[in-house]
């Protein structure tokens, strides 16, 4: 299927009809299985009949080079550091030339701010809930055990602006910028978008090289070369 702007981790609320959307939800796959999956579903909303599971770890079924454009939103968060860059390098492959990424997530800048300024008794409680690095309870049982499979909610590595810049670089990235709510240079991120999840949190935004790029560099060698 062809794929113009992808959306993964859209979950089960925000799946535009004009975008691809993917989740690596197992509660997708299964909400998807005859019978027992339509019986059973952990929301108050089953997900979107237009949402493909996918896991960007693995790679997505979407040909190389081939995105306008990439979205996500408050997913990252919820990968280990090794998942999180095999991530960015599947992001970048599906990318055509000059293709746009752009995601948003916590930032752990202002969650460690806010946590050091609040003077209250219960300020260590409120940064492991606002972040969600702790469990306030541990999942027993047979369901529990179901819960905690279906669920996905630990965050595994966290992000503020200046750490998550030179993985972006590394990844192939360039013009790497804070990005916020609506400013996108591609007005076709409005349709993912949901000013609710941008408030307080890390936006940002970056683009795959494209030929004027190479371009630049190879009249740049040319000079350097020269002197």
């Amino acid at each position: 299927m062809k794929a113009e702007y992808v959306q993964y981790g859209c979950g089960w609320s925000s799946a535009p009809s004009k975008w691809r959307n993917f989740d690596a939800s197992p509660t997708l796959r299964f909400e998807r299985l005859p019978v027992i999956g339509r019986l059973y579903t952990k929301n108050e909303l089953r997900f979107p009949s237009n949402v493909e599971y996918g896991d960007i770890v693995k790679g997505l079924s979407v040909a190389k080079d081939s995105c306008k454009g990439i979205y996500c939103s408050h997913v990252l968060e919820h990968l280990s550091l090794v998942d999180f860059r095999a991530a960015l390098r599947n992001t970048f492959q599906i990318l055509r030339s000059d293709g746009i990424f752009r995601f948003v997530l916590p930032d752990l800048e202002y969650l460690v701010k806010n946590y050091i300024e609040n003077q209250k008794n219960n300020a260590a409680l409120e940064f492991m809930r606002e972040s969600f690095l702790g469990h306030e309870s541990r999942a027993r049982g047979a369901k529990g055990l179901v819960t905690t499979w279906l669920g996905n909610s630990q965050h595994l590595w966290m992000w503020d602006y200046k750490s998550i810049k030179p993985e972006l670089e590394h990844a192939g990235f360039i013009e790497i910028r804070r990005a916020f709510f609506g400013d996108s240079l591609d007005s076709f991120f409005a349709a993912v978008e949901d000013k609710g999840r941008w408030e307080n949190c890390l936006g940002v935004e970056c683009r795959k090289p494209g030929s004027k790029d190479t371009a630049t560099d190879g009249i740049s060698n040319a000079l350097h070369c020269r002197r």
